[in-house]
């Protein structure tokens, strides 16, 4: 396969892994490495009259519209406004449906272009993990999108580190069935099949979007992201190489938290709990002793379950140990917390919720009425803990070029970075597994670098000792 270089970010725990653009790496050869370690449309509408035309070899679906038919498309897809939205916002947004296979799978995305020269600015994807938790409530409404949602559950208020003020942001409810996305056929997902949905989305969304065709394009996500999006490249630089069909301008991706391997995951996550003291000593030689046939299989032992039970580690926040959890009150009511360092109130996953399943908001959107919105079908994550991530790295046998350092955010070190041949590995300090919640600037911050093609600066040395 032809060499193209791309960059890769891993981020964990929180951390991220970049591919470089710069680098004459074999990018196939390094994703592999990654990998193995509604609106109602009206069918008499001219629009929609046109049969499906089907790629044989691959069973791609695109749509032979003519460049005024999806213009018009585009049209219908634009946002006048989402309900309680901030005035005087001054971005364009779209949403919509584009229909993946033959069934009739369809996969919704909402778009939120750059205030500024969006017409010049990178394309950037996000998406969600899970397997199988939407990249609209928890991407857009809680991590990188232009709003958060406020404990009134009506109305939003602006993110002053929204990643749409340097690049044209892109959300996808994947796999089709997640969010407002819907999977009429009742087929099962998988990655292989999220992988070329989502492939085939991109082809059919830039016909209906052209002006993105050829843009420095990014893919970016979180947790089973791990999965999504190195399978997701793989077969976009694959497809490149074909002719006489779009070529998808893929600069780079990263990933937070990725999900890679299941057996380093699980034993990485209870190591991570005893070295943050939330298991003795005692209590993990037990786990490791009676609990290595879980990390292997799906086979969760009564032996490993009495391990476990022997550490009570309480009510907390697996993905951002050190946050405080949302309580309800005795009456149902969501109880207010003082604790505002992790970012966002813990309780955004209701807000969230309860704001993607007003009528009005499903109109804004052009979703499917019909539709339930449901949320799912950092170095202080313990979910998939930076350990995880590092061993994922360590697997994949790449040379190093700088070695581990410190880099700097506003005169603070934002985290810790180290930079291979082809990957650059990073953490950010204080974040748990939604790293652009729980570390806005941050993550911003690293962001922004690593589509301008920069490193992280170095943070200031500081002696430790006279």
């Amino acid at each position: 396969m032809k060499a193209i270089g791309i960059s890769l970010l891993l981020i964990s725990i929180s951390t991220f892994a970049l591919f470089s653009s710069n680098e004459a790496l074999n990018e196939a050869q390094t994703l592999h490495k990654l990998i193995w370690s509604p609106r109602q449309f009206d069918k008499t509408n001219p629009l929609y009259e046109s049969s499906l035309a089907i790629d044989t070899d691959t069973d791609e679906i695109v749509t032979p519209l003519s460049a005024e038919a999806q213009r018009a498309l585009r049209e219908v897809d634009k946002i006048i406004s989402l309900p309680g939205q901030p005035n005087g916002t001054a971005f364009a947004q779209y949403a919509g449906y584009i229909t993946v296979n033959k069934q009739g799978r369809e996969l919704f995305y909402y778009l939120a272009e750059s205030p500024q020269d969006a017409l010049t600015k990178p394309l950037v994807l996000w998406l969600n993990g899970g397997p199988g938790c939407s990249s609209l409530g928890y991407g857009a409404f809680e991590e990188v999108g232009p709003f958060r949602v406020s404990d009134d559950e009506k109305t939003l208020i602006t993110n002053n580190y929204a990643w749409n003020k340097f690049a044209n942001i892109l959300f996808i409810e994947s796999p089709a069935g997640v969010g407002y996305s819907k999977a009429k056929d009742g087929q099962i997902n998988g990655d292989e099949l999220t992988a070329k949905e989502s492939y085939i989305f991109l082809l059919n969304w830039l016909e209906r979007f052209p002006q993105y065709k050829n843009r420095p394009f990014f893919m970016a996500g979180e947790s089973y992201a791990g999965h999504y999006i190195p399978q997701l490249a793989d077969l976009i630089l694959s497809k490149n190489l074909f002719k006489n069909r779009t070529s998808i301008n893929l600069k780079g991706v990263a990933i937070g938290n990725p999900y890679v391997d299941k057996v380093d995951n699980r034993r990485s996550q209870d190591e991570y709990y005893w070295r943050r003291e939330f298991i003795t000593d005692e209590g993990y030689e037990v786990i490791k002793r009676d609990c290595e046939i879980y990390y292997q299989t799906d086979n969760f032992t009564e032996a490993c379950e009495a391990a476990r039970n022997t550490s009570n580690l309480g009510q907390f926040d697996s993905y951002n140990i050190y946050a405080p959890v949302c309580v309800t009150n005795p009456d149902g009511s969501l109880k207010k917390t003082d604790e505002t360092d992790i970012g966002i109130d813990p309780c955004i996953d209701t807000f969230v919720e309860h704001y993607l399943n007003l009528p009005e908001v499903k109109k804004a959107f052009h979703a499917d009425p019909n539709i339930t919105w449901m949320a799912c079908s950092g170095d202080i994550d313990s979910v998939v803990p930076v350990t995880t991530t590092k061993k994922s790295v360590k697997d994949m046998q790449l040379p190093i070029k700088t070695p581990w350092r410190p880099w700097d955010c506003d005169g603070q070190v934002g985290g810790f970075v180290e930079e291979y041949v082809g990957l650059t590995l990073a953490t950010v300090r204080g974040a748990g597994h939604q790293v652009p919640s729980n570390q806005p600037m941050r993550a911003f911050y690293m962001i922004s670098n690593f589509l301008e093609g920069k490193p992280l600066p170095n943070s200031p040395f500081v002696p430790r000792y006279d």
